[in-house]
């Protein structure tokens, strides 16, 4: 299709932007309609509902986080089958992606319906705010499984050079959302449940779209919906989780690091919670510029590496740790400088607002440390190495961040301080993963 960015000749610096804009735009997209939740409740609802909605981010992350990592491994298998012109394997690995794809969101909602309330008392969620905060995870999770079912129909996408139809269904999706927001939120006076609904809907919609995009396609990635309930193919499925349960556990162990700091964040308040609930929504738009980016470098290595060209591999990584160090410094740095003006778009209570800009100030200025582990940890999946990237990540912000935050009453209990873990953790992360990424090259020289 025309949509498609060729990745194996000619230059890379006009193709790899050309992919990764799409993302970049779903990315900030995305989490552009979820600050909108954020800002409904906050603007008609208070800041109780501002900290119920806000506080599920790393929690939810915590729960679907192992399913997002697999669609990792489906883009590089499926990628790399291309590069090596291996259309069986393309159409195999597409019916393993909807098993698992279907099968797998339906896990994710009875977790999510289990789990609500004993994980949210567990990190200390404040009184006022716990029933809110249960009953927005409650009613999200009935959204899950479509959540899943579209991020793992984006992966096969993005395998063959697609970003761009993801990306519109995502904006179909958003725009639904976001009137429902209004309409239940402003219009109904439906509160944490109306934002929560609006979330559900918006997936379900997501997912169809994504569906009947893979349905209507002609070549070796259109999607048989009986393939569903054929016979799994486990080789198949084997090779997707080799790759993807690295980066999935990479992901659920990041997010329960972010959740033990979450228990501890919840020692400031109300306001404490939902400061720095405002402010992770500026982090997660930047997060999400060195994500798409980081997609990008996987996508581009795991065809060219199938296709044996190992120079453009390297190139591939280079020229993704500059675009990633460049945006992070240019949106951060900017977003920053006018903190105060942003943070208005949530809330006006003079509590709330010292707490969110204290974390933009500690942490957002900062994020451009985390581009270089992310970059070569992308390249080293797309070189059919899932495992050490994710040990990596998970000793540098899990079991550092586990210790800090344990440590943390010793640093006279200054939210800075508790904050500084971030910069911290992506620092040494950085050092180990460098080292990891020249051990696997001089492999691949030998």
């Amino acid at each position: 299709m025309a949509s498609n960015v060729d990745m194996l000749k000619g230059p890379l610096a006009r193709p790899m932007m050309m992919f990764a804009l799409p993302l970049i735009a779903s990315g900030i997209l995305q989490q552009s309609f979820n600050s909108v939740d954020v800002a409904v409740v906050g603007r008609f609802t208070g800041s109780v509902a501002l900290a119920a909605v806000g506080s599920n981010g790393p929690v939810i992350g915590l729960i679907v986080n192992m399913f997002i990592g697999l669609a990792v491994g489906v883009n590089v298998v499926i990628a790399k089958c291309i590069g090596q012109r291996n259309s069986a394997g393309v159409r195999a690995a597409v019916g393993a992606t909807a098993q698992l794809a279907v099968f797998g969101g339906l896990f994710l909602f009875g977790v999510g319906m289990a789990v609500s309330r004993p994980i949210l008392e567990l990190l200390g969620t404040p009184d006022g705010v716990l029933d809110q905060a249960v009953l927005y995870l409650r009613i999200f999770s009935v959204g899950m499984p479509f959540m899943v079912i579209y991020n793992f129909g984006a992966a096969v996408l993005r395998s063959v050079g697609d970003t761009r139809r993801p990306f519109y269904s995502l904006v179909a999706a958003g725009l639904v959302n976001v009137g429902l927001n209004f309409v239940l939120v402003a219009g109904f006076g439906m509160g944490v449940a109306g934002v929560a609904w609006g979330s559900v809907i918006s997936n379900v919609v997501n997912a169809g779209i994504i569906t009947l995009i893979l349905m209507r396609e002609k070549g070796d990635i259109h999607l048989d919906v009986r393939s569903v309930i054929g016979r799994p193919d486990f080789g198949q499925l084997g090779k997707i989780a080799g790759i993807g349960f690295p980066a999935g556990l990479q992901g659920t162990v990041f997010a329960f690091s972010n959740v033990f700091i979450l228990s501890a964040i919840n020692t400031f308040g109300a306001d404490g919670a939902a400061g720095s609930a405002t402010a992770i929504n500026f982090e997660v738009y930047c997060y999400f510029v060195i994500n798409a980016i980081g997609q990008t470098a996987v996508a581009f290595t795991s065809q060219n590496f199938g296709a044996g060209q190992l120079d453009r591999c390297r190139r591939v990584f280079r020229l993704s740790l500059l675009m990633s160090v460049g945006s992070a410094v240019f949106l951060n740095v900017g977003l920053v400088l006018c903190r105060y003006e942003a943070i208005s778009i949530f809330t006006s209570d003079p509590g709330v607002v010292r707490f969110a800009s204290e974390r933009m100030v500690t942490v957002l200025l900062f994020q451009g440390i985390a581009c270089y582990y992310e970059m070569a940890g992308a390249a080293m999946r797309g070189l059919g190495h899932s495992l050490e990237p994710a040990l990596i990540t998970i000793f540098g912000t899990c079991v550092l961040r586990l210790v800090w935050v344990w440590c943390f009453h010793g640093f006279n209990g200054e939210f800075s301080h508790l904050l500084m873990v971030y910069p911290v953790s992506w620092a040494l992360t950085d050092v180990a993963m460098a080292v990891a990424y020249a051990r696997i090259w001089r492999k691949l020289r030998r």
